[in-house]
């Protein structure tokens, strides 16, 4: 029934095109918002909804509550917005002012925390006395809660998560992929790494507390969220995530890596953190085609690994990242695969040696051998025969997509 009234009371809002003052009487943020808001022109809107400092803050059994804030950061049409990485770097400015907590755990809005352990699981990595003032980052698997069983749109990436970025951690560390991760506040600042960060880590103290109240808080940190805060600044560049990249996730990782520091990757018995995947076939086939178009730019551009990271980070982790930034090229050889041998049918013209003949048993080989190795990769990932079956089918649309990216101009 909850859900119901806000439902209810969302939709009047929309279908009226603006706030009644009966609504803002009732929630003091919809009094930021005006006839002339817009989702994309619109004030920071900021408001400190619980105040950890406050004793008083706390839940039904007593315990105190850490502080919740709300922000909508300034957007106006003549400033690019630069995406989730635009967020990204207001959200860090605004937690630098308001609590300057070491740690910063980056969620899509549309995934949630499923074990509450993963925050004890990434402290201890970056408390170890060993090596833990090396670590940059602490990545778990991005993993969804509405898979079909034999998943039709192959979106599960049980693959990629449970193999591929597990090859990364030997190799490296893994890539930054957007989402459950936990970062090293100063890492995302540009900080570069060295010897004196394990001694910085022992000696830092963090007491010092904000003295302003929670109202005059959120109006010195609305300017840290405006559109013009980050002219002619390094924000994007060398601070926070980078700019001009579909895929900011996998560059910015990248970016972390090169200034020195290590990156762990975490699978926990119970997944630490669920979302939505794509649900159709056109969804999928988007999401896809900006993955792949993304990582590409990186790969034509200055930050390719193999020059970006050229004695920065380990030869073999530089050769783990064409994982990824040579996806698109490969539509090639696959558009071949699928075009040729059908022209070759459709022309009566033999591409492979007959069934007689002891020459089909390297091409017998090869294939068999691709095949029940990818099946075996598939099942041992918690695949279903048929979800092998649809990965393979959808292996070959998304391929044949990336015929347009091969072509992209460099970032």
């Amino acid at each position: 029934k909850l859900y119901e009234d806000m439902r209810n009371r969302i939709e009047a809002v929309m279908n009226m095109g603006q706030i009644t003052e009966e609504i803002r009487k009732q929630h003091k943020g919809f009094g930021e918002w005006n006839l002339a808001s817009e989702p994309q022109n619109h004030q920071t809107i900021l408001q400190i909804l619980i105040d950890g400092r406050d004793g008083k803050a706390v839940d039904v059994e007593g315990q105190p509550l850490p502080t919740l804030v709300y922000l909508s950061r300034e957007k106006r049409s003549k400033y690019h917005h630069n995406f989730k990485a635009g967020a990204m770097n207001t959200l860090i400015r605004v937690s630098s002012r308001i609590s300057n907590g070491e740690i910063i755990l980056n969620v899509d809005c549309d995934m949630y925390s499923n074990n509450s352990e993963s925050v004890r699981d990434a402290l201890c990595f970056f408390m170890d006395e060993e090596s833990g003032h090396e670590i940059a980052y602490v990545q778990f698997p991005q993993c969804f809660n509405n898979i079909t069983k034999n998943d039709l749109y192959a979106n599960s990436l049980n693959v990629c998560m449970e193999v591929e970025l597990a090859g990364f951690d030997s190799n490296g560390g893994p890539s930054y992929i957007g989402t459950g991760c936990f970062h090293r506040r100063e890492t995302l600042c540009g900080k570069k790494y060295s010897e004196e960060c394990e001694r910085e880590q022992t000696t830092r103290n963090n007491n010092e507390r904000i003295e302003e109240n929670a109202s005059v808080l959120e109006e010195t940190c609305k300017v840290l969220a405006s559109c013009s805060y980050e002219d002619y600044t390094q924000w994007g560049k060398e601070m926070g995530l980078k700019y001009g990249c579909p895929v900011e996730d996998t560059l910015t990782g990248l970016s972390i890596q090169c200034r020195g520091w290590k990156s762990i990757y975490f699978t926990p018995e119970r997944k630490a953190f669920l979302g939505v995947a794509p649900t159709t076939l056109l969804q999928s086939l988007i999401q896809h085609k900006r993955w792949a178009e993304g990582d590409f730019q990186i790969f034509l551009s200055s930050y390719c690994p193999f020059t970006y990271g050229h004695k920065m980070i380990p030869l073999k982790l530089q050769i783990s990242y064409c994982l990824f930034v040579l996806l698109a090229p490969n539509c090639l050889p696959t558009l071949y695969y699928v075009a040729i041998p059908s022209l070759c049918l459709l022309k009566g013209i033999s591409l492979f040696p007959k069934i007689s003949s002891l020459w089909i048993l390297p091409f017998a080989h090869v294939i068999s051998s691709s095949c029940a190795y990818s099946l075996g990769e598939f099942i041992w990932c918690g695949g279903t025969l048929l979800g092998w079956w649809n990965d393979q089918r959808m292996w070959v649309f998304k391929r044949t997509l990336h015929t347009s990216l091969v072509f992209q101009k460099p970032y």
